[in-house]
């Protein structure tokens, strides 16, 4: 058996639907195969800002079994430039640089800023 391939980024959005409780969120979350699932640090640090102390080990065991992609001068360079072009904020600016550079699926439900039918690495997995 080889080495899985990380297929997708989920965004934040889709994990703190997850952990609300949202139906449709925890149905895609569990369906995923974690060895190729990423998230980023921004969704990482996202998720951790909103816990208490009594969920942190919880959550960071859900966190942990997916792939962690780092920031590096490639994608901060790329972020600034998508940011530029389509006037993204940051954190978005940095999952879809992500995405672009690794070619894999951002994972999101936030059609505001990614259309899925304008960027063709955006994935919407459901609607609430």
């Amino acid at each position: 058996m080889g080495i899985a391939v990380i297929k997708r980024l989920i965004d934040s959005v889709i994990l703190i639907d997850h952990l609300n409780g949202i139906d449709a969120a925890t149905h895609y979350v569990y369906g995923l195969n974690p060895q190729e699932t990423s998230i980023s640090v921004i969704t990482r640090a996202e998720i951790l800002v909103g816990i208490n102390d009594e969920q942190k080990d919880m959550i960071k065991s859900l966190l942990n079994q997916y792939h962690l992609f780092v920031i590096d001068k490639t994608v901060a360079d790329f972020s600034a430039e998508l940011r530029k072009t389509h006037h993204w904020k940051l954190p978005d600016a940095f999952q879809a640089a992500i995405c672009i550079l690794n070619k894999i699926r951002l994972i999101t439900r936030n059609t505001k800023d990614f259309n899925p039918e304008k960027h063709d690495f955006v994935e919407i997995p459901y609607l609430l």
